[in-house]
């Protein structure tokens, strides 16, 4: 055997001249694959000026000279990019989707919350929207709440002053107005917390609604973020 099994490192052969060369290429992986981080997992053409020991997840339709390496990780060393086999349960950090997502084998996914030997899985998660308020009464997001989940809330940050003859809004969805909170600031920085009172199982894609209260809305832009639960079966 001349190199380990998993992270492919070269072992330094008997007698080998200059042995650092290996060993330092060795150190260079290691660094790469300790608490891996990738750039992104959707980047299809390689960056034309990358950092030293920066990492991406090579998907299906990437271009040169990364068109031959899907699936893999390939890292920017030495002038050149090394490209490595993850293996099942690698963790890494996706730079660009703020995640942490595990490699299953076929993609990196959401790492569950709880798994059974068949695959079936209970999966946490987070989705975010930042939507521009409309005129009148309410104003609703595009469908942010996924199908077939469970809401834990809803938590939301004003980004830019909710305007209007307001005193203050509501934050839910169509038909429930006030699920997810009352009485909420309008002011830049103010923020919403909502827990759902009990499982509340959304079966199609949802939209969030606010409402004024004491008067109309104007304007404004709130960031959203839905709090869910999903469930997936045995494979």
């Amino acid at each position: 055997m001349t190199e380990t099994p998993k992270l492919r490192l070269a072992y330094v052969q008997p007698s080998q001249a200059q042995k650092h060369v290996t060993v330092n290429e060795g150190f260079n992986r290691i660094d790469a694959v300790t608490q891996l981080t990738l750039s992104s997992q959707e980047v299809e053409t390689p960056p034309v000026s990358p950092e030293d020991g920066e990492a991406y997840a090579v998907p299906d339709t990437a271009s040169s000279p990364w068109s031959e390496q899907s699936g893999r990780v390939a890292i920017w060393q030495n002038q050149g990019w090394v490209y490595l086999t993850p293996q099942v349960g690698w963790r890494a950090w996706i730079i660009d989707e703020g995640k942490l997502k595990v490699w299953t084998g076929e993609d990196w996914g959401q790492p569950p919350a709880a798994r059974t030997t068949s695959g079936a899985t209970s999966l946490f998660d987070v989705i975010e929207v930042t939507h521009s308020v409309g005129t009148g009464g309410a104003s609703s997001t595009v469908p942010v709440i996924p199908a077939n989940s469970v809401g834990i809330g809803v938590t939301g940050r004003v980004r830019n002053d909710i305007t209007g003859s307001l005193s203050s809004w509501q934050l839910g969805v169509p038909g429930s107005p006030t699920r997810y909170g009352t009485g909420l600031g309008a002011s830049a920085g103010s923020f919403a917390m909502g827990l759902t009172g009990s499982p509340q199982t959304y079966y199609a894609e949802t939209a969030l609604e606010l409402t004024a209260e004491g008067g109309s809305l104007s304007g404004g832009d709130v960031t959203l973020a839905v709090h869910y639960m999903k469930i997936t079966p045995p494979e």
